[in-house]
């Protein structure tokens, strides 16, 4: 997957981050449109893909890769060092990682932030796979503090690790900070009143560099609006997506049972507590914490069946469920085999299709010109190769003229919009190129204000404007 990065969802976005970092890594600006605002996709970890993209020439999408490699090794250490912490049974790692893989519902999910075999499929370079890893080694080393009593001085350094997670990327910083909660009040024995007083140390240094991260205002983000709408898919079809995790609740409950304060347990209520709350509230945005109930149901379901004989009937039919997890995802083959080398009975599998390629455009149009387009695809991944789009893909709390962009691209598509208007509109935005589809409205071909570069798959044109 590292080598492939089969593309169907944000990678556009975290590419066109890495673009304007490796263009003014001072001064980025907005990675989609041609604003000077802050930009919250920018991160401790965009910046140092950045620096190595300076450093080695590579472009943007071998970082991507090396960006994904990186993140795999943390992911898998850093389950590795968590489950490590409750048990040293040897099947118990691999487990956790087939559960947390497979361990999800007969109907295909992906989601960045989520660890099931087709999200990181398609989300293995993202920063939200980098900030579950870090996760992970947190929730590790925040076991090992309060197993072994660090002093202040390593409670002060661990205080960095949330604060990179929640700047990589928010959500997850959510699931992570939730994680913590219930490890600290699921902690054998009770801490101490100084062992609490040296957890609370650790929020010195992560709120300070949250406070001082200087690419955008973070706790600006604190209530954003917007984000619900996206999100409802969150909540559609629970039972189908997810119904594999019932027997990961049941190792829950098991553990619940046999200790009241089982840090996993607490997880699960805390996460699934939020997630409900969110679906009550209408903040679907609140959706995103669901990791917080899926991992540790995951991770207790691996941990009882470490510890079990392989006649006994949790064993079974764990291995029947994981079965059908992978079944339901087997679907991932495909972006990594040739057509010809995929199993005949897979090659009919539902998988997430990948997106069309827009790489013909980019070889046209150089970096920091300005694309007119409504379409779907070209709006997400044409930004990726340096350009920049009128309406930007994804919302952005800081982009204060972002319905007026999205209003423009819709008049300048209109139908009934005049010559004059969209040639306005064009001016207004500094459009120098406009992807065209065939069938929809806009400035003809052979009007005077467009010279016709080149034609695309697909049916789409892409014009030069040479009228400013």
């Amino acid at each position: 997957m590292a080598v492939r990065l089969p593309w169907a969802g944000d990678l556009g976005m975290h590419a066109a981050v890495l673009e304007r970092l490796r263009t003014d890594l001072l001064h980025p600006g907005n990675p989609l449109v041609d604003a000077d605002t802050p930009s919250p996709y920018v991160s401790p970890w965009t910046v140092l893909l950045a620096l190595l993209g300076a450093a080695t020439g590579w472009d943007t999408f071998s970082v991507l890769r090396a960006a994904a490699v990186v993140d795999l090794v943390l992911l898998v250490t850093g389950v590795s060092a968590f489950v490590r912490t409750f048990t040293r049974a040897r099947s118990a790692v691999p487990m956790a990682l087939l559960c947390l893989l497979l361990l999800y519902g007969v109907r295909l999910f992906a989601w960045s932030g989520f660890p099931g075999l087709t999200s990181l499929a398609l989300t293995l370079a993202y920063p939200s796979t980098f900030a579950l890893a870090l996760a992970f080694h947190l929730w590790a080393l925040l076991r090992g503090a309060l197993a072994h009593g660090w002093g202040l001085p390593g409670h002060l350094g661990l205080g960095l690790l949330p604060a990179v997670v929640v700047l990589a990327h928010p959500f997850t910083g959510a699931v992570a900070v939730l994680g913590a909660a219930a490890l600290l009040l699921g902690a054998r024995p009770w801490p101490t009143g100084a062992a609490w007083v040296r957890m609370a140390a650790v929020a010195v240094p992560a709120l300070a560099v949250l406070a001082c991260w200087p690419y955008y205002p973070f706790f600006s983000l604190l209530g954003a609006d917007g984000l619900d709408a996206i999100h409802r898919p969150l909540y559609d079809h629970l039972g189908t997506k997810f119904c594999l995790v019932l027997l990961g609740v049941g190792a829950l409950a098991v553990r619940w049972w046999r200790d009241r304060r089982d840090p996993l347990a607490l997880f699960f209520v805390l996460g699934a507590a939020v997630f409900a709350l969110g679906g009550l509230t209408g903040h679907q945005a609140w959706g995103r914490i669901l990791p917080a109930a899926l991992i540790p149901a995951q991770l207790a379901l691996a941990i009882e069946v470490a510890g079990r004989r392989p006649r006994d009937l949790l064993v079974p039919l764990t291995a029947l469920v994981l079965g059908i997890g992978a079944w339901t995802q087997a679907g991932v083959l495909t972006y990594v085999l040739r057509p010809a080398a995929v199993p005949p009975v897979l090659r009919h599998v539902h998988r997430i299709a990948p997106w069309p390629s827009f790489r013909w455009v980019a070889r046209e149009v150089p970096k920091g010109a300005t694309v007119m387009t409504d379409n779907y695809y070209a709006l997400r991944m044409i930004p990726a190769y340096g350009p920049y789009t009128v309406a930007p893909a994804y919302p952005d709390v800081f982009l204060r003229d972002e319905g007026r962009r999205w209003e423009a691209t819709r008049r300048y598509f209109a139908p009934a919009a005049s010559r004059a208007e969209r040639l306005g509109i064009l001016k207004e935005y500094g459009v120098r190129w406009v992807l065209h589809k065939g069938g929809r409205a806009g400035l003809p071909q052979g009007d005077p204000a467009l010279r016709k570069a080149v034609r695309g798959p697909a049916g789409f044109v892409l014009s030069e404007v040479v009228v400013r």
